[in-house]
């Protein structure tokens, strides 16, 4: 069995990793499948966050703005996790925010991954949910949902207690094993800054209107730029 690990959790803005934001990062370093070392940390998603990920997640606004953006963060993190594998629940959208954050930095960030989501979907089909809340009531696990250090030590917790009851049963499957780990696969396209022309538009459409937005102007992508620019024009006109 896996029994060294990083166990990443994100909390985010969204669920799509194209047009959605990293706003916390929490993480576990499992040794020997004792927890050793923890990292956390709120990030700047430079831009106003959706009523309901406040009710959500807890996090507001204030906390984010004193925060370093992705950009900063990132460096970091990649220094904590190594070349370790990731464990998570439902990994492959932790790893897709990660893996777009880097490809946008020009970083790599290829990894293999453990998913006791998939574990919990083949073995506990019982159970009437497999979400994190639902795995920790049913194992006794301490858990206080959606805030990222609090997952990812559930999680962790959750993959011991999987292994304790699953995995001589599953470690028959072979190298098909849902214990062992597999690649993680995201295909993820850079983002390219907004254009001088959308910038100037974006100002001046903003001003003439007398609009207050949400978002930082200079932090947007091209794509994102543009959506604002139509929804704008389609909104209130030239």
């Amino acid at each position: 069995m896996t029994d060294t690990y990083v166990c990443v959790d994100l909390e985010t803005t969204g669920l799509d990793p194209k047009l959605d934001k990293i706003i916390e990062i929490g993480a576990v370093r499992v040794e020997q499948g004792e927890a050793v070392e923890e990292w956390e940390t709120f990030v700047n998603p430079g831009q106003k966050l959706p009523e309901r990920i406040v009710e959500l997640t807890g996090i507001h606004d204030g906390e984010l703005s004193k925060a370093r953006p992705i950009r900063e963060i990132l460096p970091e993190f990649l220094t904590f996790v190594g070349e370790d594998v990731l464990l998570g629940h439902g990994v492959l959208f932790d790893f897709s925010f990660l893996k777009k954050a880097a490809v946008n930095e020009k970083l790599s960030f290829e990894r293999q991954g453990i998913d006791t989501l998939k574990i919990a979907r083949k073995y506990l089909k019982e159970l009437e949910s497999r979400s994190l809340g639902a795995l920790c009531r049913h194992y006794g696990i301490s858990h206080s949902a959606h805030r990222a250090l609090s997952d990812a030590r559930a999680t962790a917790a959750l993959y011991q207690k999987l292994a304790q009851e699953f995995y001589e049963k599953d470690i028959e499957a072979g190298e098909k094993s849902l214990f062992l780990p597999k690649q993680l696969l995201y295909r993820a396209k850079r983002d390219t800054p907004l254009t001088v022309a959308q910038k100037e538009q974006l100002y001046k459409l903003l001003d003439r209107h007398k609009l207050i937005v949400d978002y930082e102007v200079e932090n947007l992508t091209r794509s994102e730029a543009s959506r604002k620019i139509d929804q704008i024009l389609a909104e209130c006109g030239r």
